[in-house]
């Protein structure tokens, strides 16, 4: 099915993922995780079904919590096992989809490789880190907005951040 995905153009494709999710919830809830390598590098993912290069994540499945589904996503489209509990840093209303997708954006600051760190598989073609200051020319716009605030130490002190993704 992801193959499929890849062949159609980008806005069909989101527009087809959206809304195969509200059929079966009237919102979704996803996550979006910020990692960081020694060098203080961000971690981006190239899907195989969509262009551009995001921040890992994805969706929050029925009865998960969303930390679970913070980890449960690093592990399965890079590799990583967190160390640490991820830290809640914001939540976002997707304006790209129907108004009725949310994202929860978390931080992982321990983190291990495992088996199968940033090796492609079905759902990821590449995963690597890169220079805040010099990301790919497609990376996503809510990627870069997201990475470009968090460098820039734009978090509420108390409470956490919020906005449109």
């Amino acid at each position: 099915m992801l193959k499929l995905l890849s062949f159609l153009p980008r806005s069909l494709t989101k527009r087809l993922i959206y809304g195969q999710a509200l059929l079966r919830n009237p919102f979704s809830l996803g996550v979006r995780v910020i990692v960081r390598d020694a060098h203080d590098h961000v971690l981006l993912v190239h899907h195989t079904y969509l262009p551009g290069w995001y921040l890992p994540g994805g969706g929050v499945d029925g009865g998960e919590m969303l930390t679970d589904a913070a980890k449960r996503e690093l592990h399965e489209e890079v590799g990583i096992s967190t160390t640490v509990e991820p830290h809640l840093l914001g939540f976002y209303l997707n304006r790209e989809s129907f108004g009725r997708d949310h994202v929860g954006l978390f931080e992982v600051t321990g983190w291990k490789a495992g088996e199968t760190y940033l090796k492609p598989n079905a759902e990821i073609r590449d995963a690597r880190f890169f220079d805040p200051q010099a990301l790919p020319q497609d990376t996503t716009r809510a990627s870069r907005e997201r990475i470009m605030e968090f460098c820039a130490g734009d978090r509420p002190r108390d409470g956490i951040a919020g906005g449109y993704w």
